[in-house]
């Protein structure tokens, strides 16, 4: 299968067409997706019905937009008028969106193949996409295991080739855990680097739309074409400079490079453990200065993540009601509510809406809350601090490879301890990219790249450097 940059030359240069590779797309989803559950809804029609337009724009010899006719799936948390966003939830299994999330409209812009919408964890709640009222979804590498989450469905939809990009949402690890776990490119953005509008929310302060994609190349493409500044979004950022993937072409000659022993303390997998090490002495081979850092303070961005995101859901989902969204249900209207709630939330979900009230409840906020705020800022601030020192760091994606499917289920602390060194990126609103780094027991590996907030380009830059010295498949055989 072709990456995104090669469809997309592939098909200025009149080598294919655009139906012709919606055709193939289509096809490989109806080989793939009955297996693998990536997409819970595919739309074929209006996918070819869009690659037939970009295909007459060609015949008229007009300039073509940055990704014309290529592939992509979205997120089922993402608004796409017309069509149901149902973030994975009985709750809103009946919705359809009224408009488009800027991301999805730049995406309609730039000439993309709009071809489906992902399955997820229900609300983004989960690391293994095991909690979608709407089937579990498998790893392409092995159908046992889980892909990662909560934007399982967007990963493995590239990871198996059926498609070569998709958008996922990361709030604590959900695009690059799932990245690291399928053996492809997923980068978070800084905070505010795309816009959230049109992105149901779970925690406002920590989400991020990002790419996947089956190349460092790639991800740079499709950021490219989603960020910047909104006037839909108040958190969005007015950019510098803009993401170009051709302008990746620097290595590690004079980069510095910083590794933190917080990331390769007791809980990693040993096999894990040597593939990034191995990572990190091939970029020092090549030029990169390796330089040992402190991030202290990294080992409290889980909890504080598990206070700050139920506090922040808990109020965002209260919206959900069977009145202003959900089926409404008879009786009176705490009754209404109840069984609205009762019958459309999942287990994971009602968990953290408990948690999350509590935490906020009289005699609990100023205990829990306030402090978990004081150490997100003192998180952000000793990763600045570090950030003057070195270029990036570079960590491991996840501690272990993907776990058999059900192994984590009935006990969600080990479930939250997978995005254990993913958290600190969202806490701080910083960059990270996940790219493969080689195999674990029979599984792939996650290295990931890390910045000061601002520094997407030089964590895509890392990324593309050391994945040019590597030749690790990127699609599930």
């Amino acid at each position: 299968m072709m990456t995104a940059m090669e469809i997309r030359e592939a098909i200025r240069e009149g080598k294919t067409t655009a139906v012709q590779v919606t055709q193939d797309a289509l096809k490989r989803i109806d080989e793939k997706n009955g297996e693998l559950n990536a997409f819970v809804e595919v739309y074929a029609d209006e996918a070819l019905a869009a690659a037939e337009a970009i295909d007459a724009l060609k015949a008229e010899g007009k300039e073509l937009p940055r990704l014309a006719g290529v592939p992509v799936a979205i997120k089922d948390n993402m608004c796409f008028i017309g069509h149901a966003t149902s973030c994975g939830s009985k709750m809103l299994e009946n919705y359809t969106a009224s408009y488009n999330g800027t991301a999805v409209q730049r995406l309609i812009d730039a000439g993309a193949i709009i071809i489906g919408r992902a399955n997820m964890d229900e609300f983004a709640m989960g690391s293994s996409t095991e909690t979608s009222a709407f089937g579990v979804t498998k790893n392409p590498w092995n159908t046992e295991y889980v892909p990662g989450g909560s934007s399982g469905g967007s990963v493995v939809a590239v990871a198996s080739g059926m498609v070569p990009l998709s958008l996922g949402s990361d709030t604590g690890g959900s695009i690059r855990q799932p990245a690291a776990l399928c053996g492809v490119v997923g980068m978070k953005p800084s905070y505010g680097h795309v816009s959230r509008y049109g992105l149901v929310a779970m925690a406002s302060s920590l989400d991020q739309i990002g790419p996947f994609a089956r190349t460092v190349e790639d991800a740079a493409l499709l950021l490219g074409v989603i960020e910047g500044k909104d006037e839909m979004d108040a958190t969005s950022l007015e950019l510098e400079e803009t993401t170009i993937p051709e302008l990746l072409g620097a290595g590690f000659e004079g980069m510095k490079i910083g590794v933190a022993k917080e990331f390769f303390s007791e809980g990693i997998d040993s096999e894990v453990e040597v593939r990034v090490r191995e990572a990190i002495a091939l970029m020092e081979k090549n030029g990169a200065e390796i330089i040992e850092v402190e991030l202290s303070l990294t080992q409290y961005a889980l909890p504080a993540y598990y206070i700050l995101q139920p506090a922040e859901a808990s109020s965002n989902l209260a919206r959900f009601d069977g009145m202003r969204y959900g089926d409404r249900a008879a009786g009176g209207l705490q009754e209404s509510y109840l069984a609205a709630r009762s019958a459309g939330f999942g287990t994971e979900v009602k968990r953290r809406i408990m948690l999350g009230s509590h935490i906020l409840s009289a005699g609990y906020y100023d205990a829990y809350y306030k402090k978990a705020l004081a150490v997100r800022t003192a998180i952000k601030d000793e990763i600045n601090e570090v950030m003057k020192k070195v270029d990036i760091v570079v960590t491991p994606t996840a501690p272990s490879v993907a776990w058999k499917l059900g192994e984590k289920m009935n006990d969600p602390l080990a479930m939250y301890l997978a995005d254990i060194y993913t958290v600190s990126a969202n806490i701080a609103g910083t960059p990270g990219i996940s790219v493969p780094c080689g195999m674990a027991h029979d599984l792939p590996v996650g290295l990931q790249f890390l910045g000061g907030s601002g520094d997407d380009h030089k964590v895509l830059a890392a990324a593309h450097a050391y994945e040019k010295l590597t030749d690790w498949p990127h699609i599930a055989k």
